[in-house]
């Protein structure tokens, strides 16, 4: 049986469990006292007088001493020093009041019971009950008148003794499996629990890191962009102040104001944990895209073609993915491509839906290092089980390519998109499976002092 422990953990099984043994301790005392106590008085009604009666009641008193002051502490605290005390004793004293008279037997189930409920010593267990059991058989074949044992009575008391001392070694081994059994279900249940806690603890870690990642990269990709897009354009207007362009730079205000209301959208979606503000103001993914390329152009002053099909079977979070990757895409345009024109497409195959972003900047740096933003967009697509290349381009710059493979959810036509272009033309998008040609366009900022006049360019399918 395992010992109390005072400071253990409330509430774990190894605890319950030496709370049950505390309180089954407590009925044992109980039993105990009533078990010697009806062994006294059947001695009041066996033919035993004088010295054997005396003798007999007072190896019961020393019995119920040597229990006071060791058998029960030893059964609560698991002593064994104690155990080993008392046990000699009791075994002692119920041999002795079995030679005083048979009754004296009755003491056999509370010392054979003590002996494998106190002792945590296998070997200890069996030479008591050898000696119990041996002392007993003893005691009962022996004849006071003759002053020594009779061989006739030893042959009829030592096969009973012999019963009883298999009966309570075969009981005791049963007994004392069983309590090492609960006892290692008991630590087993702990471990469990504890391992549960473990990976509650270290899951509820995991989800923290995960949310504020998945934050981290929501702020990268739309409020600092809108930011950096904020500061570009404050500059510009100052610049058209300067040269007193006020026609320009009212424009750029009215673009300031634009991304300002935009971000602060977005703060508001983040807050709510919603989607991407282009997503949920309604179209489709080629609506969010088309837009997203022409602010940007505005912006920033690249020339911006686009290809966008329709496409259809994507999730909501397939969605998500390739709009933040287009955004992540034309900021590093903006920041280090250098470029003067910028193509955007998005198209569908049966396998795969592709976005691809094309510039003619200076491309790719030899010590190129990924930045925070590009680590963001190759966790996200990666998560989708998608797939992000970058790399030169054809005829130079850089293209960046998102594959994300295409769900067997849905096979409905996707519906026409419509983007107005810089004349204020509309052009529509279908899907490739309707037959429709897909919708290309040619965004050329309008700038203050610029020379060149945007204007929008349809061409045939793709």
């Amino acid at each position: 049986m395992t010992t109390a422990d005072p400071s253990g953990a409330q509430g774990t099984a190894t605890a319950q469990l030496d709370g049950t043994w505390a309180r089954d301790v407590r009925w044992w005392d109980v039993a105990y006292y009533l078990i010697v106590g009806l062994s006294g008085v059947a001695l009041f009604t066996a033919p035993v007088h004088g010295t054997a009666l005396v003798v007999a009641l007072a190896a019961i008193a020393t019995m119920i001493v040597a229990y006071v002051a060791w058998g029960r502490r030893a059964a609560r605290t698991r002593d064994q020093v104690a155990a080993h005390l008392y046990l000699v004793v009791a075994v002692a004293a119920t041999i002795v009041v079995a030679a005083q008279d048979t009754l004296g037997t009755l003491l056999l189930f509370a010392t054979f019971t003590q002996i494998w409920m106190m002792s945590e010593h296998l070997w200890v267990q069996v030479v008591l009950c050898v000696v119990l059991a041996g002392g007993t058989a003893v005691a009962l074949a022996w004849d006071p008148e003759v002053g020594g044992v009779d061989a006739s009575a030893l042959a009829g008391t030592a096969p009973q003794m012999g019963v009883a001392l298999a009966f309570s070694i075969g009981l005791g081994l049963w007994t004392a499996h069983t309590m090492r059994q609960s006892e290692r279900h008991a630590r087993l249940v702990d471990e469990l629990r504890a391992t549960q806690a473990e990976l509650a603890r270290s899951h509820h870690q995991e989800g923290v890191a995960a949310e504020r990642e998945r934050v981290a990269r929501e702020i990268h990709d739309t409020l600092a962009q809108g930011f950096t897009s904020i500061v570009m354009l404050a500059q510009a207007a100052r610049a058209d102040l300067d040269r007193e362009a006020d026609d320009a730079a009212a424009e750029r205000l009215a673009l300031v104001e634009a991304t300002a209301r935009e971000n602060l959208a977005e703060a508001r979606a983040l807050v709510a944990a919603t989607g991407p503000v282009p997503l949920e103001a309604g179209g489709t993914l080629a609506d969010a895209i088309g837009r997203l390329a022409e602010r940007f152009g505005a912006e920033s002053g690249v020339a911006v073609r686009t290809r966008l099909d329709g496409v259809v079977g994507l999730s909501s979070a397939d969605e998500v993915v390739l709009l933040r990757s287009a955004q992540e895409s034309l900021a590093n345009v903006r920041r280090h491509a250098g470029a003067r024109s910028v193509r955007v497409e998005l198209t569908q195959d049966p396998a795969v839906t592709r976005l691809a972003v094309h510039d003619d900047g200076h491309g790719l740096p030899a010590d190129l290092t990924e930045g925070y933003g590009l680590r963001g967009m190759r966790e996200r697509v990666a998560a989708g089980g998608g797939t992000v290349r970058l790399g030169p381009g054809d005829t130079g710059g850089t293209v960046v390519v998102v594959e994300l493979p295409r769900t067997a959810r849905s096979s409905r036509t996707a519906p026409a998109s419509t983007t107005p272009s810089s004349d204020g033309a509309t052009t529509s998008t279908a899907p490739p499976s309707s037959g429709a040609t897909a919708r290309r366009t040619d965004v050329s900022p309008a700038a203050a002092g610029d020379t060149t006049t945007p204007t929008g360019v349809t061409d045939g399918a793709a």
